[in-house]
């Protein structure tokens, strides 16, 4: 199963981990980690284009961090249409897909 971190502090976005795999068909031909990984990474150049210093990326065997480092509007507006198609995508393939906010106080 995939599944999705958001970490918030009072509300803004900290950090996106997403990892595992969907297991809804082999490595290669799996629509629901096609899907996810097209999600992630389109957000990632789109601000990436805005602002190369806004982010940081991690990334290991089936484990991508995004850590914001700067926020603005545009960012802001990126981020919550990655979470909301996410969560469609989970919506659509709840066995393959999980996303959960947590709020942390650092």
């Amino acid at each position: 199963m995939i599944r999705v971190l958001i970490k918030k502090k009072k509300g803004n976005f900290g950090e996106i981990c997403v990892f595992g795999h969907a297991m809804y068909d082999d490595y290669g031909k799996d629509i629901v980690c096609a899907g996810a990984s097209t999600i992630f990474i389109t957000t990632v150049n789109a601000i990436l284009r805005f602002n190369k210093q806004a982010i940081d990326v991690q990334q290991e065997k089936d484990l991508v961090c995004l850590k914001i480092l700067q926020t603005s509007e545009i960012i802001d507006i990126l981020l919550e249409n990655m979470v909301d198609l996410f969560l469609e995508l989970s919506s659509k393939y709840p066995k393959n897909i999980t996303v959960r906010e947590d709020e942390y106080n650092e």
